[in-house]
C-alpha cells in the first residue's frame, strides 16, 4: 500500500465513491453535532452514536466488496433471514409498549431495519431475472414479497415502518416498468383498503391520526408533542437561536429531542438558513445516488439502488415532515442525525451496496 491508498485511487481500490462518502461524512459530523445540543451535552450518548456510526462504515466498506453475483444468489436467502427474525420478535421481542426488538445481550437489533435492506434486495433480483415491464402473474408475485413483511412489522406495532418499507418496494416495482393502468387501480385497491385499515389499527394508532387532524383537540395529552416540534421550529427563525440555545429542548418541552424530533433542535437552534444547508446535503446524497444508478451495469443494480434511494428520500420526508405537522407523528428517524444504533447501521449498509453495485461496473463488468 502506498499513499496513493489515501486519495482517489484508495477509495476505487475498496469501491468506493469519494463524492458520496465526502457527502456521508458531512452528514454524520453535523449530526453529531446536533445529537450534542440535543442530548445536553451528555459526551456518553456522543461516543455511543460515534461508535455505531463507526461499525456502520466499517459495515459499509465490507458490504460494498461482495461481487453482484453473490447478491443475487444470496438475496432469497437474506429475505427469508429477516423474516424470520420479524416471526421471532412476537414471540422474544422486547420494547417498551411495542415489540419491535430482540435482545442480543450485547446491543438490540431490531429486525424491521433489516428489512429495509432485504425487501427491495429480494424484489430486485426477483424481477432483473424476470422480462420487464413486468407481467400481472410477476407483479402479484412482487405484492406478496412486499405484503408479507409490512404485515409481520404492522402486528408489532409499526404502522410508520411498514407503510415505508411498503413504499420502498413498490418502488422497485415502479422503476421495473410497472404500467400505469396497474399503478392506477393499486391506488384505488388502497383507497377503498383504508377504511379497513383505520378500524384495524389500534387507539392510540388512530388518535395520532386524529391529533394530526386537530393538534389543538388534546394539547395537554395527544397533541403535545407535534405542538411543542411546532414552536421549536417555528421560533428558529432565519438563523436561529444559536447553537445550545434552543430553548424548546433544553427546558423539556420537546419529546425525545435526540431521536424522533432532532430536525426540530436543528431548526430552533440554526433556523431557515440551518435547514436550507441539511436539505441541501441531503438532496445532494440523493442525486448522487441517483448518478450512480444511472451509470450502473444491468437492471438488477439499477433497481436495487433506485429502491434504496427512494426508501432513505422517504424517511428523510416522512421525518421532517412529521415534526413540522405536515404528517401524523409516526416515530420515523431522521437517517445519520437521529440517534439509534440499527437505524445508522442500516443505512450505511445500503450506502456499502449502492457503491459496490456502481464499482462494479469497471471491476467485474454487467
Amino acid at each position: 500500500m502506498s499513499w496513493r491508498i489515501l486519495g482517489r485511487h484508495g477509495f476505487e481500490f475498496f469501491r468506493l465513491d469519494p463524492i458520496l462518502m465526502a457527502l456521508l461524512g458531512v452528514l454524520m459530523v453535523a449530526g453529531l453535532a446536533v445529537l450534542y445540543s440535543a442530548g445536553e451535552q451528555n459526551m456518553t450518548l456522543i461516543w455511543n452514536q460515534a461508535a455505531r456510526l463507526g461499525v456502520g462504515l466499517v459495515g459499509l466498506v465490507v458490504l460494498a466488496q461482495v461481487p453482484q453475483r453473490l447478491w443475487l444468489v444470496w438475496a432469497p436467502y437474506i429475505f427469508l433471514l429477516a423474516l424470520l427474525l420479524l416471526v421471532a420478535v412476537e414471540f422474544i421481542g422486547v420494547g417498551r409498549g411495542a415489540q419491535r426488538w430482540i435482545d442480543l445481550k450485547v446491543i438490540q437489533f431490531q429486525p424491521s431495519e433489516a428489512m429495509k435492506v432485504a425487501l427491495p434486495l429480494m424484489l430486485a433480483a426477483f424481477l432483473s431475472k424476470r422480462p420487464l415491464p413486468p407481467n400481472t402473474s410477476t407483479v402479484l408475485l412482487a405484492l406478496v414479497v412486499i405484503a408479507v413483511p409490512c404485515a409481520l412489522i404492522l402486528v408489532q406495532p409499526d404502522l410508520g415502518t411498514a407503510v415505508l418499507i411498503g413504499m420502498g418496494g413498490a418502488s422497485v416495482l415502479f422503476l421495473a416498468g410497472l404500467r400505469w393502468r396497474v399503478i392506477t387501480g393499486l391506488v384505488a385497491l388502497a383507497i377503498a383498503a383504508a377504511p379497513i385499515l383505520w378500524f384495524n389499527l389500534r387507539p392510540y394508532q388512530q388518535n395520532r391520526i386524529l391529533t394530526f387532524l386537530d393538534p389543538e383537540r388534546d394539547p395537554l395529552g395527544q397533541g403535545w408533542n407535534i405542538l411543542q416540534s411546532k414552536i421549536a421550529v417555528g421560533s428558529g427563525g432565519w438563523s436561529g437561536t444559536g447553537y445550545l440555545s434552543g430553548s424548546q429542548s433544553h427546558l423539556e418541552f420537546l419529546p425525545e429531542p435526540h431521536t424522533d424530533f432532532i430536525f426540530s433542535v436543528l431548526a430552533e437552534e440554526f433556523g431557515f438558513v440551518g435547514v436550507v444547508v441539511i436539505l441541501v446535503l441531503y438532496g445532494a446524497i440523493i442525486f448522487r445516488c441517483l448518478q450512480l444508478a444511472h451509470q450502473s451495469s444491468g437492471p438488477f443494480a439499477r433497481l436495487l439502488i433506485g429502491g434504496l434511494v427512494f426508501l432513505f428520500f422517504a424517511y428523510v420526508l416522512v421525518n421532517i415532515a412529521m415534526v413540522s405537522g405536515l404528517l401524523p407523528v409516526v416515530g420515523v428517524p431522521l437517517p445519520l442525525m437521529s440517534y439509534g444504533g440499527t437505524s445508522a447501521a442500516t443505512i450505511l449498509a445500503s450506502f456499502g451496496l449502492i457503491q459496490g453495485l456502481h464499482a462494479q461496473r469497471r471491476f467485474m463488468g454487467p
